[in-house]
């Protein structure tokens, strides 16, 4: 396989909005910022990659403008000028790190995406996909009623979903659940939490038992893995984790522990697609299904989603819908599209995608290159 030249990055911040607000337990999203990562080898090919943040940190610690501040200062310098024979070097060089996953993972996607294109290969191949399209969930935010969700659900159940995905919290829940299992007695039906609640709220939890889900995710808090331990003991209902697994020792823990019978595994929150690929082995070894989640991604960062979901053991369908769902028009020039509940996989080189600079330049708020002899703090040997 041919290496890799790193010989310039720019950051691209640029301002994206929604085609409708996105509710989660969280609050209400209308509008982000995102850094699109671009990387340029010697021969002038660019790989892109994303920070999937928000403009606050809710989801985790992580914001854009943190992001963008890690990459500038501390990971850039560490991979300028640098070679790469693979991409699954750049975990262990940008390892001096602690945490800060999400800047990681925007230049490590990149770094997979140049490598693929720079050896004539699309993306699924050079991570060892076994699959040429996937099966495509929907996730809804939290509604103002019950039968504004249901009505939510029958959109998505007619376009083809192949799973349906009801963001929860206490007040927007049970009876919001009942009305759509009532209503769609057979879908692959499930429940994301995202942290909104306590083990003091286990009867009330338990009564999602009864709705026939195929899980619920993250209930309890975004740093735990012993509570949901005693919760899925309590509980039929498979317990997804999400928040909670950050690393591949994260997911090993969760695993020994009994805390989850299903992970999600997000790109970003993991730290790139090697730590990804990584925990989709484990997962497999211990009959632990595993799928995708969104982070409201552009076209760039759902790319890569698609291309890791080819992976074996992505047995459940993901948050991976077409990003005419979200954007009124996306920045890469391959749009993503769904046929019957699918979405085949680009056979171009990388992740199959270009950014098209006409609509990079039109949400543009900076852009910022990094080259050669570029050092902002002494960088750990």
């Amino acid at each position: 396989m041919n290496p890799v030249y790193i010989k310039e990055v720019v950051l691209h911040t640029i301002n994206v909005s929604l085609k409708s607000p996105f509710t989660t337990s969280f609050g209400t999203i209308k509008t982000k910022e995102v850094c699109i990562v671009e990387i340029i080898d010697e021969s002038g090919l660019s790989g892109w990659g994303e920070t999937v943040t928000s403009d606050e940190p809710y989801y985790n610690e992580e914001t854009t403008q943190t992001a963008r501040y890690i990459l500038k200062d501390f990971l850039i310098p560490k991979l300028i000028k640098k070679e790469i024979a693979h991409p699954k070097e750049v975990k262990q060089l940008l390892s001096f790190v602690r945490r800060h996953q999400i800047a990681k993972a925007a230049i490590e996607t990149a770094v997979w995406d140049v490598f693929s294109k720079k050896n004539n290969k699309p993306l699924y191949e050079v991570l060892g996909g076994i699959r040429k399209k996937i099966a495509v969930g929907k996730s809804i935010g939290i509604q103002n009623t019950p039968e504004e969700l249901v009505s939510k659900v029958a959109q998505y159940v007619n376009e083809g979903f192949q799973k349906i995905k009801v963001k929860i919290a206490p007040g927007a829940d049970i009876e919001f659940i009942k009305k759509v299992r009532d209503s769609f007695p057979d879908i692959n039906l499930m429940a994301d939490a995202n942290s909104a609640y306590t083990l003091e709220d286990i009867e009330h939890l338990k009564q999602l038992d009864q709705y026939n889900l195929i899980m619920i995710e993250q209930p309890l808090a975004h740093d735990d893995i012993i509570d949901h331990s005693n919760l899925q003991k309590e509980m039929s209902t498979p317990i997804c984790l999400d928040e909670s697994i950050h690393t591949y020792e994260d997911a090993r823990k969760a695993i020994d522990l009994g805390s989850c019978k299903i992970i999600n595994i997000k790109i970003g929150r993991v730290g790139g697609l090697q730590e990804s690929i990584r925990i989709h082995d484990l997962c497999k070894e211990n009959n632990i299904p595993v799928w995708c989640g969104g982070m409201l991604e552009t076209g760039v960062g759902r790319s890569h989603n698609l291309h890791m979901t080819t992976l074996s053991n992505f047995t459940i369908p993901g948050d991976t819908a077409p990003s005419s769902h979200y954007w009124h028009e996306d920045i890469i020039t391959h749009d993503i599209v769904m046929d019957r509940g699918y979405i085949s996989i680009p056979e171009g080189i990388g992740i199959g995608s270009e950014v098209c600079r006409k609509s990079l330049k039109e949400r543009l708020i900076q852009s910022e290159s990094f080259i050669s002899d570029y050092s902002v703090h002494p960088i750990p040997s």
